[in-house]
């Protein structure tokens, strides 16, 4: 039943989507947050960094929010974003470093 109603296309629709594939590829995740977040100021003005994804080390923010998760399609990181407000979502790579962000 996990993952049952749940319906994450809806959680989105107050959410702006920015999916980047940068040339030449970004380094790592230090790179991916700056550009990131010049595109959450430009996009929202002022934010908040709500939370965050890095594949290439399989680490999240907030951290462990996807052990509740487990059975569920929605990983934590999403779903704390979408449920605390977020306003923007930057995914890179299809998902190599996602950022959802809140407008202040």
């Amino acid at each position: 039943m996990a993952g049952e109603n749940c319906d994450i296309a809806s959680n989105y629709s107050n959410v702006t989507i920015v999916e980047m594939t940068p040339d030449p590829a970004l380094n790592d995740y230090r790179e991916a947050m700056d550009l990131a977040e010049k595109i959450a100021l430009k996009n929202i003005g002022e934010f908040m960094l709500l939370s965050w994804y890095d594949r290439d080390r399989d680490f999240e923010s907030p951290q462990h929010s996807s052990e509740c998760h487990q059975d569920s399609a929605i990983p934590g990181y999403v779903d704390y974003g979408l449920n605390h407000g977020a306003t923007l979502k930057v995914d890179f790579y299809h998902g190599r470093f996602i950022f959802f962000f809140l407008a202040l």
